[in-house]
């Protein structure tokens, strides 16, 4: 089976296009030969990021966690192959010899979202995304040009807080909703907030206040990865969906508190014109 034909079967049978569309896309855009390796990461991604919105309680979800510590671990339960992301998944680590211990960070970050405890600090927010959003950009650069990923760690890690820190913003309405909050308390605090009245959501001002604060780390964070140096061609791909990161981060620290009635993601015709222009001028 050719290159082409792995990748395409991989798309179709991860469930990607569903669970995680904008990077889907960003697959389309990334060459052949890299392809169904990228895939494989950002389905595996995709597989942990929803596990919260699959379960009622923590403890089915730190189950599904435990699946994919015992993948990487070796002892996976039954065979691979009935499950098309997780072998994959294996198959690309033994490729491109890809860290065992970035892939389980990815999952312990994710024990975070399984619970409702809050972001204390800025810091915090910005080691889990760090373990997640910037683990997964620096990992799919491995895959694309090993060499050139060493040089653009720096970048990967900033540029993930920004997509991270962009996603959270997204999701807030939905995440205010159950009683999840991202936004750190430390932002909360300075703006005269804690956790319930920010949940609460009756103090407009401050909470316009607080969201542009935490858009504005966002923002810090693109541009300190843009500063971080020239963006390798071959690394191109890994950084697509960071493309999306600055229509959604400007529009929150526009808006604020109005973030709550209606969508901050751009049209979908808008989001894929924007891949497409970072693939071609290599800008995210």
């Amino acid at each position: 089976m050719s290159d082409a034909e792995t990748a395409s079967r991989l798309l179709e049978m991860s469930g990607l296009r569903d669970t995680d569309r904008d990077r889907y896309l960003a697959c389309l855009l990334t060459p052949v030969s890299a392809r169904g390796s990228i895939a494989a990461l950002y389905a595996f991604n995709a597989e942990i990021a929803r596990i919260r919105d699959l379960v009622r309680e923590p403890l089915p979800g730190e189950m599904r966690l435990q699946y994919w510590r015992d993948l990487l671990e070796g002892s996976a339960h039954g065979s691979t192959e009935a499950n098309p992301v997780a072998a994959a998944l294996l198959e690309t680590m033994a490729k491109h010899r890809l860290p065992v211990d970035a892939l389980a960070g990815m999952i312990e970050a994710r024990i975070f979202d399984l619970y409702d405890d809050p972001m204390e600090t800025t810091a915090m927010f910005e080691g889990y995304a760090g373990e997640t959003a910037s683990a997964l950009i620096q990992l799919s650069s491995l895959v694309l040009d090993a060499g050139a990923a060493a040089g653009a760690a720096s970048m990967a890690g900033h540029a993930g807080v920004a997509q991270a820190i962009a996603g959270a913003l997204l999701l807030m309405p939905a995440h205010r909703a159950r009683g999840q909050l991202y936004l750190p308390l430390e932002i909360l605090s300075a703006v005269g907030l804690d956790r319930e009245s920010f949940l609460a959501g009756e103090d407009r001002a401050r909470i316009s206040a607080a969201i542009e604060a935490f858009a504005g780390l966002g923002l810090d964070h693109l541009r300190k990865a843009r500063a971080a140096g020239a963006l390798p061609r071959s690394l191109v791909p890994a950084y697509l969906t960071v493309a999306l990161s600055e229509p959604v981060l400007t529009a929150a620290k526009r808006k604020g508190a109005a973030i709550f009635d209606g969508s901050l993601r751009p049209p979908q015709w808008r989001r894929q014109l924007r891949l497409l222009r970072a693939s071609v001028t290599g800008a995210f």
